[in-house]
C-alpha cells in the first residue's frame, strides 16, 4: 500500500524530508480496526516529531494524527464499529500514523464521523477537539452548561487548530467570557467567527489591552503555543488562584512564579491515554462521538481551512511548511491518494 514516511529527521525543504514509499497492508487484531483512509490533517506534532525522530535503523517512520475513513476490518475483540463504519480519529503517538492508504488504530480512540460532514472536513477535527476538550473540561476542571458568572478565559494562539476549536467549545457549552489573542486582521477576525467575546494582539502587552475591555484579569489560561514567549506576560494577568493550561513544547517552564497567586499549572496531552492505556482511555471514543453530534447539529464547526490536494510527499511538505512559517490558521487538509 501507499504511504509517505522518512528515515532520518531533515529540514523539510530537503528532497528527503518526506518520501512516497510502498509499505505492507496490516491485518486487523485485538480492538483495532483496519481504516482505509480517506483524508488527514496536519498538526505541529507532525512537524515536531519530523524534525526530531529517527526512526528504528532500516525502518521508515510515518506520522499523520488526524484522520477520517472507512473502517475495513475490525479485530477479534472490536464491538464498537463494524466494516463500513465512517469514522474520525486521531490515533497513537506510540504507533505507526495515518499517513498512508490503510492505517491500524484501537477502536476505544476512535469516534463516529460526523455524518453532515465530508471526510477532508472531518479529518480536520480528532487531534485538536480532543485537545481542546480534555483541556478546558478535565484539565482546568470548567463547568459545563451556561450558567453565569464562570469568568473569562485568555487563549494564546487562539487562530490555529486547536484555538479554533476551542473557542467554539467554550463558547456553546459554558458560559465563560472568551479572549483571544490574534495578531493580524484575518486571524482576529477568524476568531471573532469562531466564538471569541474579544480579540487582542499578543505582540502589544496583555495588560494594558485587557483593561480597555474591562477585563483586567484572566481567571484562566489556556496557552497554546509560543508560552516560553509569553509566560511572564501571562502570570502577570494571571487573576490570584487562577489556572494555567498548557499544550506546547517551551524549553523550561519555571512554576514558582505561580506560587505568589496561589495559581496552579496543568499540562495538557491528548495522546497520554493512548500512550499509557489508561483505565479512562473509551473518554476519547466518548468525547469524540459528542463532538460528532454537536457538529450535526450545527453546534460546533469543523475548523477546515482549505485542501491541499491528495496525500503525498509534495502536499504533505507543502502542510508541514505551512505550519512551520506560523501563518496558518485553521487546518490544512489532504484527501485520498
Amino acid at each position: 500500500m501507499k504511504a509517505v514516511g522518512y528515515k532520518q529527521p531533515l529540514p523539510i525543504e530537503d528532497a528527503d524530508s518526506l518520501l512516497d514509499i510502498e509499505i505492507p497492508l496490516p491485518a486487523a487484531g485485538g480492538r483495532d480496526l483496519l481504516v482505509e483512509i480517506k483524508a488527514i490533517s496536519v498538526n505541529p506534532v507532525d512537524v515536531k516529531v519530523r524534525a526530531s525522530s529517527k526512526p528504528e535503523v532500516g525502518e521508515y517512520k510515518i506520522l499523520g494524527w488526524d484522520a477520517a475513513g472507512l473502517v475495513k476490518a475490525a479485530g477479534p475483540d472490536a464491538s464498537l464499529f463494524k466494516p463500513g463504519d465512517e469514522v474520525y480519529y486521531a490515533g497513537s503517538i506510540a504507533r505507526s500514523g495515518a499517513n498512508a492508504e490503510f492505517h491500524l488504530v484501537d477502536e476505544r480512540i476512535v469516534g463516529r464521523k460526523p455524518k453532515s460532514l465530508n471526510f477532508a472536513e472531518a479529518a480536520a477535527l480528532p487531534l485538536t477537539t480532543i485537545t481542546a476538550w480534555e483541556l478546558l473540561f478535565d484539565r482546568l476542571g470548567v463547568p459545563r452548561g451556561t450558567a453565569a458568572g464562570a469568568g473569562n478565559i485568555l487563549i494564546t494562539g487562539a487562530a490555529g487548530g486547536v484555538g479554533s476549536i476551542l473557542m467554539q467549545i467554550a463558547r456553546q457549552l459554558t458560559s465563560l467570557t472568551i479572549i483571544a489573542t490574534a495578531s493580524r486582521p484575518e486571524t482576529q477576525a477568524w476568531c471573532l467567527a469562531h466564538g471569541a467575546h474579544h480579540v487582542i494582539d499578543h505582540t502589544r502587552p496583555f495588560g494594558e489591552q485587557l483593561k480597555a475591555i474591562g477585563i483586567p484579569q484572566v481567571e484562566l489560561i489556556a496557552s497554546l503555543n509560543a508560552t516560553e514567549t509569553h509566560y511572564a506576560s501571562l502570570v502577570e494577568v494571571l487573576a490570584p488562584q487562577g489556572k494555567f493550561g498548557l499544550i506546547d513544547d517551551p524549553k523550561s517552564l519555571d512554576a514558582v512564579p505561580l506560587k505568589r497567586k496561589a495559581a496552579s499549572l496543568h499540562w495538557e496531552f491528548m495522546f497520554a491515554r493512548s500512550l499509557f492505556n489508561t483505565s479512562d482511555i473509551l473518554a476519547q471514543h466518548n468525547l469524540l462521538n459528542e463532538a460528532s453530534d454537536l457538529v450535526d447539529a450545527q453546534i460546533l464547526h469543523t475548523t477546515f481551512a482549505g485542501e491541499l490536494g491528495t496525500i503525498n510527499a509534495v502536499n504533505l511538505k507543502k502542510a508541514h511548511a505551512l505550519i512551520e512559517s506560523g501563518r496558518s490558521h485553521g487546518k490544512a487538509v489532504l484527501a485520498g491518494f
